[in-house]
């Protein structure tokens, strides 16, 4: 899949906002580290086999990682959108298991839910850019190029 302005937009917003989030973490201190690694650990108990400031600094480089290659455009936009969806997949299932961050149905949120809950649109811009079909090439109407 080639370079497409609408892809870069959404790797742009994307890879920015884990970036920062990332390189934010790295000055978490125990406290917070520990309250990170508790709230994961909700959806994946072997999150608890680090200690809480190496959990941490594992979460920040993850997120600085995968911000990079959202934004490096050398990275091919099929491999940073599995990586994308891959990582929402996790958020949102962290959010599922959360108690107290949904409502009795198990996928509304609650109000205090709602911060994590927002992270559904990581994982729509990871799928929109593993979906998108429309730039293959063909070598004519309906009849997709041989390789």
């Amino acid at each position: 899949m080639g370079f497409t302005l609408s892809h870069a937009v959404l790797r742009l917003a994307t890879g920015a906002y884990i970036l920062n989030s990332g390189v934010s973490k790295l000055q978490l201190d125990a406290e917070g580290a520990a309250a990170l690694q508790d709230m994961t650990a909700n959806a994946i108990p072997q999150a608890k086999q680090l200690p809480p400031e190496t959990f941490g600094k594992a979460v920040a480089a993850t997120e600085i990682g995968l911000g990079a290659a959202l934004l490096a455009p050398f990275v091919p936009t099929k491999l940073a959108a599995l990586g994308l969806s891959a990582f929402a997949g996790g958020l949102l299932a962290v959010y599922a298991k959360t108690p107290g961050a949904t409502k009795a149905d198990g996928i509304r949120p609650t109000s205090s839910g709602t911060v994590m809950a927002k992270d559904v649109w990581l994982g729509a811009i990871g799928l929109a850019l593993l979906l998108d079909r429309r730039h293959r090439k063909h070598s004519g109407p309906g009849k997709p190029k041989k390789s």
